[in-house]
């Protein structure tokens, strides 16, 4: 395992950290976090993914995040489309990864489904966790309750520790652009049938960001081969509160990989 390293793409400085464990085979696993997290909050899930799925695995803060870059404000409504996508493009050519699979959890998760749109050659496969590829009802109402627990200073306060000075305009600008009105009219409904690779789509029943409706919305539309998961007693964080599965799906997946 490396310490914390930065990689100057000519747009930001991007934090990250590339886990390799004993004995590795294969493709670099790209961890893409979610909304409100960064490298730090993966916490052990890296080198445990590492050592279940016998493969190096990097993770990243994006730009906004943890203790990259700053970010201005607002964001694009098409962060997830087009911003997220492009800087995962600078960061696969600054650190001259040849061969990934894509790891993406909520937000990253959808940043993974529009990089695999663009048919990039060096991702061979991707694995999505409780992604969104529209704007449900839901997903605003989550993004609500979690608002209010930032202005009451219980979650600000615990996120602080992992973004530093980045905090307020990374909770700012996911909070910010889930609720404003125009962004209801995003989603990934072009680029879905674009996804030719091998797809994993893991979400949990009780996810109190989204319904069951993401998941088949992407089964009914990529181009590739997909598998859906949806797991029991499991929120929106199913690295965390359904881990032992999630890891063991994943390495099944990566088996199944050509090559």
């Amino acid at each position: 395992m490396t310490h914390r390293q930065f990689l100057e793409t000519g747009v930001a400085r991007l934090e990250y950290r590339l886990t390799r464990p004993a004995h590795s085979t294969g493709p670099v696993l790209v961890l893409l976090h979610e909304g409100l997290g960064s490298l730090d909050l993966w916490k052990d899930f890296p080198a445990q993914l590492a050592e279940a799925g016998a493969a190096p695995v990097l993770a990243y803060s994006r730009q906004g995040y943890g203790r990259s870059s700053p970010i201005a404000l607002p964001r694009s409504l098409d962060y997830l489309g087009v911003d997220g996508p492009d800087e995962l493009a600078r960061l696969l050519d600054g650190l001259g990864l040849e061969q990934v699979v894509l790891v993406g959890h909520s937000d990253g998760a959808s940043i993974a489904l529009a990089y695999a749109a663009r048919q990039d050659p060096r991702v061979s496969g991707v694995v999505v966790l409780a992604p969104h590829v529209d704007v449900e009802p839901a997903s605003v109402e989550g993004v609500r309750r979690t608002v209010r627990a930032y202005a009451r200073g219980d979650l600000r306060k615990r996120l602080h520790a992992y973004h530093d000075d980045n905090l307020d305009g990374a909770f700012r600008g996911w909070s910010e652009t889930w609720l404003n009105p125009a962004f209801a009219a995003w989603s990934l409904y072009r680029e879905l049938p674009c996804i030719q690779v091998p797809l994993l789509a893991i979400q949990g029943y009780e996810d109190e960001f989204a319904t069951p409706a993401q998941l088949e919305t992407i089964a009914r539309n990529v181009a590739g081969p997909c598998r859906t998961v949806m797991l029991e007693h499991c929120r929106h964080f199913p690295q965390n509160q359904a881990r032992p599965r999630v890891l063991a799906l994943i390495a099944e997946f990566l088996a199944t990989l050509p090559g």
